[in-house]
């Protein structure tokens, strides 16, 4: 009799991976690198390098390599599938009908989750009666020339701008994602276009192309718990826990916000769409334990495309909403922005009125649209967002406060983004009568009953 292999699925060696990353930072953080002792009367500092040469030389690095092997694959996943699913639809005006139901839903779910933020904020005031002298600053003075750019009253036409790239191969060495998407687009539809003895062969390159790339993720992902591990370690061992007590309540409204709009929101538009929002967390959870370990939405862009195209979006949605919606359509931070936005107001006293609000509701829909590559964009977003209602000094050293334990927060609204994008292909599929019921049907009882 042949004995059955224990096997740990990957969602439970990253949520293993969490658990040691986030003990063995705790260890790291309460470690002295300093210690002063007595010798025979005498005083002397002595330094404790182990500390340090644990974080620079083995966690740092091995966390910044798996960073680095998602960032390696991203673009060529995202050139290729988006190549060869606006090719596959073939009419112009089909791919047009798509693009404008995925900005209109982009737009409007942005938006409730720029409202449900503000409506948190003000309910449960979580700025106010805190002790500003108990707070940590940390340094943010670089994102200074970036939220400047932000700022520019022409955001909107040097965001359209961005979308052309001067140079389609400088665009792909930067990872310029939105100048990239468009180059695919008008490629696949070119590509369409043009008689089928020639079109075929560069299809099936770029399919090629496609198909080893995902087997490429399969290969890095047996990476993923050392990096998770590696990651959370150092985040952890940089701010500990005691820097989370007195921005506790801001981090407890934040996840208690982000759970709200998963559940209940998402779930109002799974439901109208048919979808069961539950399901699909279930068939994600791998990716989002993964993309809330490591504060990446990134890391799972090639998983999630896979699993919606499995789950019964055709791949010509879901090559195109999918990376779209990494720049359009982030639900979490937007979540995030709007609460923080008000919790530093109400930090330093400021008294908004509706029409302070109405600004910080329109200034966020035009900031955090188009800047997903800018480093810091959540620091960036809020600093051109405050500007426009209370004093930039203010705003400035507002984050300052919250950027320690930004990174906490940050994990839930990646998460948040991951199930955001994924609903989304789904529910442009449903609009736009492609959604494959059986299909979906028959994934939902491989992932959720594999016994069954």
């Amino acid at each position: 009799m042949k004995k059955k292999s224990f096997k740990i699925s990957l969602a439970w060696q990253i949520l293993i991976a969490l658990i040691l990353g986030i003990t063995l930072g705790a260890i790291l953080h309460n470690v002295p690198t300093v210690q002063l002792i007595n010798i025979f009367g005498f005083e002397k500092t002595i330094v404790n390098p182990n500390v340090t040469w644990t974080i620079n030389t083995i966690l740092q690095p091995a966390g910044d390599l798996f960073i680095r092997l998602i960032k390696m694959i991203v673009v060529p996943i995202v050139l290729s599938s988006i190549v060869v699913g606006v090719a596959g639809i073939g009419d112009s005006k089909k791919l047009g009908r798509i693009g404008v139901k995925t900005i209109v839903y982009f737009e409007v779910i942005t938006t409730i989750a720029i409202v449900v933020g503000i409506t948190f904020a003000n309910v449960f005031h979580p700025g106010t009666g805190i002790d500003i002298s108990t707070l940590t600053q940390t340094d943010i003075s670089q994102y200074a020339s970036a939220t400047a750019q932000v700022s520019h009253e022409n955001h909107f036409v040097q965001t359209l701008m961005s979308l052309v790239p001067t140079n389609i191969f400088a665009a792909l060495m930067r990872g310029d994602m939105l100048a990239i998407i468009f180059f695919a687009v008008l490629f696949g539809v070119a590509l369409s276009s043009i008689p089928a003895a020639k079109r075929d062969p560069l299809l099936n390159i770029f399919s090629g192309v496609s198909e080893t790339m995902f087997k490429v993720t399969n290969i890095i992902m047996l990476y993923a718990p050392v990096g998770v591990f590696a990651l959370i370690a150092v985040t952890v061992s940089q701010f500990g826990f005691s820097s989370l007590l007195p921005l506790l309540k801001l981090v407890s409204l934040v996840y208690a916000a982000i759970l709200f709009f998963a559940i209940v929101i998402f779930g109002i538009v799974a439901k109208i769409c048919g979808l069961n929002i539950f399901k699909l967390i279930l068939i994600l959870k791998d990716e989002l334990i993964l993309a809330y370990s490591t504060s990446s939405s990134e890391t799972v862009l090639p998983r999630i495309m896979e699993k919606m195209e499995h789950y019964g979006a055709p791949r010509s949605i879901t090559s195109f909403v999918i990376p779209t919606g990494y720049s359009f359509n982030l639900d979490g931070s937007t979540l995030y922005q709007s609460i923080a936005a008000i919790f530093i107001a109400q930090l330093f006293g400021y008294n908004l009125t509706i029409w302070h609000e109405i600004t910080l509701v329109l200034t966020l829909m035009i900031t955090s649209k188009g800047i997903a590559g800018v480093p810091g964009v959540s620091f960036v977003v809020l600093l051109a967002t405050l500007g426009s209602v209370i004093d930039m000094k203010d705003a400035t050293l507002g984050l300052a406060f919250i950027a320690g334990v930004d990174r906490i927060m940050d994990m839930a609204r990646t998460a948040l983004n991951v199930v955001g994008n994924s609903l989304a292909a789904l529910v442009v599929a449903k609009w736009e009568g492609q959604f494959d019921v059986e299909k979906s049907l028959a994934y939902e009882k491989q992932m959720l009953h594999p016994k069954g």
